[in-house]
């Protein structure tokens, strides 16, 4: 969706990077990481979603689909983690979180693109069956606000499901072997190169360390398979910005 027309009068007036994000929302942590990797100042909004302080007509005139983050840059308002990181890597070339190559940047975009495909009916779908049943339930009357604000039939048909308890052990089937696919690729991938895209540490990275991250901290998704993969986890910890993007905003952090 990238750059979107806002009726909120409030962001209008906005001088510098803005966002709106959460500690627990694993597309968050993504910006927060490219940020930090570009040691680039900004101002946060914190929204605690487990207390849906998203849900609200206020924040809907900021992001449509009510999702975090949402980065306000000047008075712009740029939506979907994918597109704000790829914007700032564009914006801001200085350290490059892209390949140099057209074959890296391909297979960064690949990775890119896909961690948002799969993000609903993958991971929020596995993450909220596994440790969020019977934590989200609406009133009839936040049913009815929800639906009045919410346009987006796959997060309408989410939240069905999530304020109602009513996942199936199809749909986390589903979704685990979804995870399970792309992890597998992951893997193979990491087994001949350190990185997704290659040599260097790019948005892909970024994208996909969040992730394993939320997985491996708040379900019982079996990571033991992935020999690669874990190592290329345990890699990225050290980094300044899974520190500052990540654990320093952990609400569940000892």
């Amino acid at each position: 969706m990238g750059i979107i027309q806002s009726n909120n009068k409030t962001v209008a007036n906005f001088e510098g990077l803005h966002l709106y994000h959460a500690g627990i929302s694993n597309c968050s942590m993504r910006v927060r990481m490219t940020l930090e990797e570009k040691n680039l100042s900004w101002e946060s909004h914190h929204i605690d979603i487990t207390q849906k302080e998203n849900l609200t007509e206020d924040y809907f005139s900021i992001n449509p689909k009510g999702l975090v983050p949402t980065l306000v840059e000047d008075g712009v308002v740029i939506v979907e983690s994918d597109d704000i990181i790829d914007h700032l890597d564009q914006k801001y070339p200085k350290p490059s979180l892209r390949p140099s190559s057209p074959e890296g940047l391909e297979t960064m975009y690949y990775w890119l693109r896909l961690a948002p495909e799969i993000h609903v009916k993958a991971v929020k779908t596995y993450i909220y069956f596994k440790r969020m049943r019977g934590k989200m339930a609406q009133s009839d009357e936040e049913r009815e606000k929800y639906k009045k604000l919410q346009k987006d039939p796959e997060l309408l048909e989410f939240h069905r499901k999530s304020s109602s308890d009513d996942f199936s052990q199809e749909d986390v089937e589903t979704a685990e072997e979804i995870l399970r696919t792309c992890f597998s690729e992951a893997n193979q991938v990491l087994s001949k190169t350190p990185y997704l895209a290659g040599d260097q540490f790019t948005l892909a990275d970024i994208a996909w360390s969040p992730l394993y991250f939320t997985l491996k901290e708040m379900t019982d998704f079996a990571f033991d398979d992935f020999e690669h993969l874990s190592r290329w986890a345990s890699s990225l910890e050290q980094r300044a910005c899974y520190q500052k993007g990540i654990m320093d905003w952990w609400p569940m952090r000892k």
